[in-house]
């Protein structure tokens, strides 16, 4: 069975058909970049561009960088337009996408979910947290396999900042940080993290998940177990489209 996801990011929107009996991408998946301002009406122009590469014609799963309540409405919007907030996602990006049948998830849920089915926390029970780190820092939670929604762990105040600004990959880039002191920092908001939640496992995930061997080993000071997500950067993609074939 496949189901077409389609992952909305700070910097990139990426999609493609999903395998989900495999859990992996059906095909190459397609990227365009992240307009600025990334507004409502043209991230919906960007989302259309990624799905019309394929000619797909089925049901779409959509992430969104913000919490999304009731599978449609966007309450936050930190890393793209502030146009966002209250608005209808499901249904403006329903109607650019000519009314195919749209889902829409936050996005680092997505990837916990896919994460949780196909990936790192296959068959993991008590508390399982993925952090994915990109433009900002997303999270998802689990509790024997049970996500609470939207926990945004990302804006966790660290040190008299927000978390996300000073640990995220785009602080190391911002910053010009070595593996080393990213990592530093890396470490403190986990051990904050961990503090608060006392999870089994951590999975990372988001885009740097590709590069693990450059700083996970770099990581000593915290007691929970420590992964790269296994779909790496393509699981909001895959946990998209699970959510939208659950919809169907």
């Amino acid at each position: 069975m496949q189901i077409f996801g389609v992952d909305i990011g700070g910097s990139g929107i990426k999609g493609a058909p999903v395998d989900l009996d495999r859990g992996d991408l059906a095909q190459e998946r397609h990227k365009v970049l992240t307009p600025h301002p990334a507004t409502p009406e043209a991230v919906a122009d960007g989302v259309k561009q990624v799905v019309d590469h394929f000619g797909w014609t089925g049901p779409v799963g959509l992430t969104f960088p913000g919490v999304v309540t009731g599978g449609a409405t966007v309450r936050t919007a930190a890393n793209v337009d502030p146009g966002w907030i209250d608005t209808d996602a499901r249904a403006l990006l329903g109607d650019r996408l000519g009314g195919l049948p749209v889902t829409v998830v936050n996005d680092a849920d997505a990837a916990g979910v896919a994460e949780m089915e196909f990936g790192a926390g296959r068959g993991r029970r008590g508390t399982v947290i993925l952090l994915t780190f990109g433009t900002g820092i997303g999270s998802a939670v689990f509790v024997d396999g049970v996500l609470l929604p939207n926990t945004e762990l990302g804006h966790l105040e660290l040190g008299g900042h927000e978390a996300e600004k000073r640990a995220s990959s785009k602080a190391k880039e911002d910053h010009d940080l070595s593996w080393e002191r990213w990592a530093h920092r890396v470490q403190r908001y986990l051990q904050h993290v961990e503090m608060l939640f006392s999870p089994e496992l951590f999975i990372i995930g988001g885009g740097v998940s590709r590069k693990a061997d450059k700083f996970l080993h770099l990581i000593e000071e915290v007691k929970a177990e420590i992964v790269p997500a296994r779909l790496q950067n393509n699981a909001g993609i895959v946990g998209a489209a699970m959510r939208a074939a659950q919809s169907a």
